[in-house]
């Protein structure tokens, strides 16, 4: 069963939370539909790897935003981990190495297409994760 929120700290699906369920979901619609849309129409050798990239990313973002909204918190910590590694990873490669993103993906150039929220959102979503964390009950010292 998730974890569920109380008044001092709200579930991830609650106030803030709902705000960052709706960037997820945006992020979700887009980037799985582009990538099926180039995938289907616009594929070529040398762009499988990049429109494969955003697919994924549409997908990890499916998946957190159903964790976030849903709050199953591990789910949601496992999937923005996922996103933190890939726009950072993929950001870099497509510095380094352009050649291997002819094209743009979600995460290629840490998201600079899409004003760089593929860098910041997997760290809003860690933090909120932590700041809405519910604290489990401490026991007494002993004497």
């Amino acid at each position: 069963m998730p974890d569920r929120g109380s008044s001092s700290h709200p579930d991830t699906s609650h106030g803030f939370g709902r705000a960052l369920v709706a960037v997820y979901a945006v992020f979700a619609l887009a980037a799985a539909a582009r990538s099926i849309v180039q995938l289907v129409t616009e594929v070529e050798s040398d762009t499988v790897v990049p429109y494969t990239l955003s697919a994924f990313a549409g997908v990890v973002y499916v998946v957190a935003t159903f964790a976030l909204a849903r709050n199953h918190r591990r789910l949601a910590a496992v999937t923005i981990g996922i996103e933190l590694v890939g726009v950072l990873s993929v950001g870099l490669l497509s510095l380094v190495d352009p050649d291997l993103f002819p094209d743009q993906t979600v995460w290629s150039d840490f998201g600079m297409g899409y004003v760089f929220i593929p860098l910041v959102l997997p760290f809003v979503g860690l933090w909120w994760l932590r700041h809405s964390r519910i604290d489990a009950p401490r026991r007494p010292a002993e004497a």
